[in-house]
Formats: structure tokens, C-alpha cells, sequence
């Protein structure tokens, strides 16, 4: 008999979904309303080491991404006053070369470099994909449809995944940017000259004159993206941005929006208007620059 209750109650689940096209609901801006989101399934004992803890586990990975972005951010900011600042200030290459040369080993040395910039990275994106395959099985076992093969779920348009928000969109096209970055102007000298100590801002206006049109496209998508990105991302952890029409919705979006747009304004200022201007570099460093870039894939074609 009770069985056929069960029976006869999964029954009215697998109803209701066909009815009902359930979307998950949309990102909120404040950790609270992250963590309510979606409620956190049972664990077992003893389960991740997070018993008696009363917290899950979706209140760990949104931490971890929120706090591994704080660090990076440690890196981003010598990285911008070294790269756009310091020559915008000095409207010269050579007068803003030292500068670099002098602050760089101290974030690029161990262990500096991978706990300001490969730890926080790696640790923002995993957490952040960990977190919506969490809320997607949280929406599959919610909706009864957790053993519906994944054809059943795309004919009853079951949409299980949470929805893309600009800020994780924005993140999944920065993430490929920024490795491409790091690897043209990190880890090719490190391959073919043991490091980058004789990689500067030289280097940089060497490839935007050499090649502009990949240079100068692959730095706008950069620095638009990664400007969008961290502003939106640091409205959202602080809980600035809301949801709904009305006048102070729209106020903070503009605000929002108007932030990233200066940013990333000057960051272009001082890395397309005089490090992206610098020119070519003669002499055996040009040649040496030129084999480096050589070794891009994308220069080839």
C-alpha cells in the first residue's frame, strides 16, 4: 500500500513538470541571498570535514570565489599602476620602465606569484563552476527529475541549470584572455629565456607595433572585459546592486556601468595611448622579441 502512494506521488511530480517549466531563480547581489537560493542538500556525516559547521556547501565555494577575488585584486592594482598608470603619468616608455623593473620581482617571485595570482585564479573559477553544478543537481533532485535521462529533460525543457548572470558570462570570456595573456608574456620567456626579467613594457609596444591588429584587439577585449567584470563583480559581493525597474535600480546601473566605462578608460589611457605607442625595439632585443612572438600560435596564421 505504501508503495502505491509513492507510486502515485512520483507520478504527480513528472505531471506537475510537464505543467509547470521551471527556471531557476535569478542571481542575488548579497551572499544571504546566495546562500537562499538554492538549499543545501544532506551530507553525510562527517561529509567535506564540514559537519557541525552549519553551514553547506554552497556557503563555502561562494566564499571562496568572493575572497579569492579580493586577492587578485592585490595583484591587479600593481599590475595597473606598472602597465598604464605610472606611463600615463610619465608619457614616456623609458622613463616608466624602471618602475616596472623594480616592483615586478616582488609579485612575480615565489611564493608571491602563485598566492597573489595562480591560487586566487584557479580558486575563483573552480569555485565558481563548482557552485552552479551544485544549484543544477540541488534543481534536478527539487524538481523529481534527477533520474530523467538528459533527452526527457530537453523534451519537457526542464531548465535545471541556473541562469548566466553578465558578471559569470563576462568571467568565462576574461578567463581564456587572461591565460593567453599570461602566456605571451609570462610563460614564453620563462620557456625560451628562463624568465622574464628582460620582458617590459619594450616588449609590449615591440608586439602592438610589430603586430597591431592581433595586439590591439586581444587588449581592448582584455581590458573591456576585465573592467566590466571586476566592477560588476565587487557591486554584487557588496550588495550595490538590485534587482527590478525603478528609479534607483537604473541610478546604480548607470553608476555601475559608468565606474567600469572610466576604468577601463584608464587603463587604456596610459596601455594603448603610450605603452601601446612605444614602437619597435632595435638591435638584438627586437630580434629577440621577435622569436618570442614567433612562438604564438596566432601570429603564425
Amino acid at each position: 500500500m505504501e508503495e502505491r502512494r509513492e507510486s502515485t506521488a512520483s507520478q504527480e511530480t513528472f505531471i506537475s513538470l510537464q505543467q509547470l517549466e521551471p527556471s531557476p531563480i535569478e542571481s542575488p547581489s548579497s551572499d544571504a541571498g546566495l546562500e537562499k537560493q538554492l538549499p543545501d542538500l544532506p551530507s553525510p556525516p562527517h561529509s567535506l570535514g564540514l559537519s557541525g559547521s552549519g553551514h553547506g556547501v554552497a556557503y563555502y565555494l561562494i566564499r571562496a570565489q568572493k575572497y579569492s577575488s579580493y586577492i587578485f585584486t592585490i595583484y591587479t592594482a600593481f599590475h595597473l599602476t606598472n602597465t598604464s598608470l605610472i606611463p600615463l603619468i610619465t608619457r614616456s616608455l623609458p622613463a616608466s620602465e624602471p618602475y616596472l623593473l623594480l616592483t615586478r620581482p616582488y609579485y612575480q617571485s615565489f611564493p608571491l606569484e602563485p598566492l597573489l595570482i595562480t591560487l586566487p585564479i584557479t580558486t575563483h573559477i573552480l569555485s565558481g563552476l563548482a557552485l552552479r553544478i551544485h544549484r543544477r543537481n540541488g534543481n534536478l533532485k527539487r524538481y523529481g527529475a534527477a533520474n530523467l535521462p538528459i533527452k526527457s529533460r530537453l523534451e519537457k525543457r526542464l531548465k535545471v541549470w541556473p541562469a548566466v548572470s553578465w558578471t559569470s558570462a563576462s568571467g568565462y570570456i576574461l578567463a581564456p584572455l587572461v591565460l593567453t595573456h599570461a602566456f605571451v608574456n609570462r610563460i614564453l620567456p620563462w620557456v625560451y629565456e628562463g624568465g622574464s626579467s628582460g620582458v617590459g613594457l619594450g616588449y609590449v609596444a615591440h608586439g602592438f607595433a610589430r603586430h597591431p591588429a592581433i595586439a590591439w584587439t586581444g587588449y581592448v577585449a582584455l581590458v573591456a572585459t576585465a573592467s566590466g567584470h571586476f566592477v560588476w563583480g565587487a557591486a554584487r559581493w557588496n550588495g550595490w546592486v538590485e534587482g527590478g525597474n525603478g528609479k534607483k535600480a537604473r541610478r546604480r546601473w548607470w553608476f555601475i556601468n559608468g565606474v567600469a566605462v572610466a576604468l577601463a578608460g584608464l587603463w587604456m589611457a596610459g596601455g594603448l595611448g603610450v605603452v601601446g605607442k612605444g614602437g619597435l625595439s632595435e638591435g638584438w632585443i627586437g630580434k629577440g622579441y621577435d622569436m618570442l612572438y614567433s612562438k604564438v600560435p596566432l601570429v603564425k596564421l
